[in-house]
């Protein structure tokens, strides 16, 4: 049989096509359930920071902690409220589960719920003919396999979900399940890192209908208002946090505007052409060049009208790209001076919209070209197969096969060793790392005084800048990195710069070193784990006791206990 007749063959049932995307997406998984804590995962924003808080976050007794609880292992006491709140469906997961059983199981959610969101909106809203079963199945999978943040959960690739909510709500429809969606989102998403801006689009569109003459749909006005209450509700340390005065934290010292007008640019075409780390959309290859020539055939034609919702998507995705550029563009001092959260909140999130509505593009442009005879059924399924084998190449296990599995990342044999070794509760010292990430380290129940967190006391910061400073003062691209910033408050050093996963194999070593120990030791801090060896530990008031390595980790561990 034929190719094309195969295609024809299996493209025609529209539930079959559901079963085979199903199918594909727990293939997809299958990498994390066969090969589990050998598996590789993303390191950033993932293994470096927020598996390691889930873990401290559930051993610490405190995730239901009051709004001024503190998390004693980090930073000898972390604010509670810098992990998030305890009703996110992702802690947990964490909290109950083995690491990676929770993270595959989130995986599953997440993906699950990005297929068929985009399905069921594409099928009612946007690709609603029978005939086009081909291209809601085939977009909805492709939105699916997008290589999403984690720890994100639904922020971004529940979006379709909700559109789907509440345009049925918008068009009048008065099934429960649409409240349902809207109420239970909350709980398997971040508000500051999608729905805010999701929410404030919906708010747009609402306002929109009332200017055009539509009536004031005061059902539809009170979903937005539905949803952002729960949020509230949910988020009720970070709602806290930001209109509750406290103490100043290193948000404060957060500077976002220093880009010139040429980088801007530079930066809002690197965004159109390839997005963003956290929200990946791996649209250049296929999607945008598709999405262009529908829009060729759109304006040849002169379909303009018809295709209105296309163009809209068309301009706004190409608006959303130069608004990110545009928020770090260094002209927006002034008004960050006299308005201080435009600094502390990250305005240039709004392009965390741009994989839904890329999405619907590729399925718009799928569409448009094929009604218009551009061409065939076949060839859009060439299209679209050609998309997720694309993606498929971007699975964890193929783009991270270099860096280290999670076992090699975590070392916990290793760790164990060194605890033993030590041979104190851990909670009566501090440690800090050099050349690696403090999660591992926190990760494996040591208390540290280096961390990466989205917000700790800024009198802190200052107190561990001491311990730095000489380093910082040699090296202009560290220092900015920290002073402008500080949300990883690590021991950095001028040689190493901002490089913390020194492999066990490196031959490097640590020379011209130059720490400020007595700040350490004031802050508890007895002993050092550096991933390279220190040629002048003595200048630093540093004695070398042991190293510590295995086949199963990725690091060789320089034990260094403070002489001071």
């Amino acid at each position: 049989m034929r190719w094309s007749k195969v295609v024809s063959l299996h493209f025609n049932n529209e539930r079959r096509l559901v079963y085979l995307a199903i199918m594909i997406i727990l293939l997809y998984l299958s990498p994390l359930v066969i090969l589990g804590e050998n598996a590789h995962i993303r390191v950033h924003d993932n293994l470096d920071s927020n598996l390691a808080w889930y873990r401290v976050l559930a051993e610490s007794g405190k995730m239901f902690g009051s709004l001024n609880a503190v998390i004693p292992q980090i930073i000898n006491g972390l604010p509670r409220n810098a992990f998030g709140t305890e009703w996110s469906g992702i802690v947990m997961l964490y909290a109950y589960l083995p690491t990676m059983a929770a993270y595959t199981i989130n995986q599953a959610i997440t993906r699950m719920a990005a297929f068929f969101g985009m399905y069921f909106l594409l099928k009612k809203h946007f690709i609603d003919k029978k005939e086009w079963g081909l291209i809601r199945v085939g977009a909805a999978l492709a939105f699916a396999l997008t290589p999403f943040w984690p720890s994100g959960m639904l922020s971004t690739l529940g979006m379709p979900l909700a559109l789907y909510a509440f345009l049925n709500i918008r068009n009048g429809e008065r099934d429960i399940k649409n409240w349902l969606i809207l109420a239970f989102l909350p709980l398997y998403s971040s508000f500051v890192l999608g729905f805010f801006f999701f929410l404030f689009a919906m708010g747009l569109l609402w306002i929109t209908d009332v200017m055009r003459g539509k009536g004031w749909n005061l059902t539809f006005l009170g979903a937005v208002l539905f949803m952002t209450s729960i949020y509230f509700l949910v988020e009720y340390r970070l709602v806290s946090s930001f209109f509750l005065a406290g103490e100043p934290n290193s948000r404060d010292e957060y500077f976002h505007a220093r880009l010139s007008m040429w980088r801007v640019l530079r930066l809002s075409v690197k965004n159109y052409l390839l997005g963003h780390t956290h929200v990946m959309t791996v649209h250049g290859l296929i999607i945008l060049p598709l999405t262009l020539i529908a829009l060729y055939a759109v304006l040849a034609k002169k379909q303009w009208k018809q295709e209105k919702r296309f163009l809209f998507l068309m301009a706004l995705n190409l608006a959303l790209s130069f608004w990110y550029a545009f928020w770090f563009y260094k002209g927006w001092v002034p008004l960050t001076k006299k308005f201080h959260f435009l600094d502390t909140f990250n305005f240039a999130r709004f392009h965390f919209l741009r994989p839904l509505i890329l999405y619907i593009l590729f399925a718009q442009a799928l569409r448009i070209l094929w009604i218009h005879k551009v061409f065939s059924q076949r060839i859009a399924s060439f299209f679209i197969i050609f998309q997720l084998a694309v993606l498929a190449g971007f699975n964890d296990e193929i783009i991270y096969h270099s860096k280290p599995t999670v076992k090699e990342f975590y070392a916990e044999n290793v760790f164990k060793e060194i605890n033993k070794y030590i041979d104190r509760p851990q909670k009566e010292y501090r440690v800090a790392s050099i050349g690696i990430h403090p999660a591992i380290a926190q990760y494996n129940g040591f208390y540290t005084l280096d961390t990466y967190n989205n917000f700790y006391p800024l009198a802190y910061k200052y107190q561990f800048r001491k311990i730095i400073e000489k380093e910082l003062a040699k090296n202009k691209y560290i220092k900015q990195y920290f002073d402008t910033w500080g949300g990883r408050c690590y021991i950095f050093t001028s040689q190493l710069e901002k490089r913390y996963m020194i492999k066990k194999d490196s031959k490097q070593k640590l020379t011209n070193l130059q720490l400020n120990m007595k700040p350490f030791k004031e802050l508890g801090g007895e002993y050092i784990f550096s991933a390279l060896p220190i040629s002048n530990a003595k200048e630093n008031h540093l004695q070398f006791v042991k190293s510590f390595t295995s086949k199963e980790a990725a690091w060789k561990i320089y034990l260094y206990q403070v002489k001071l």
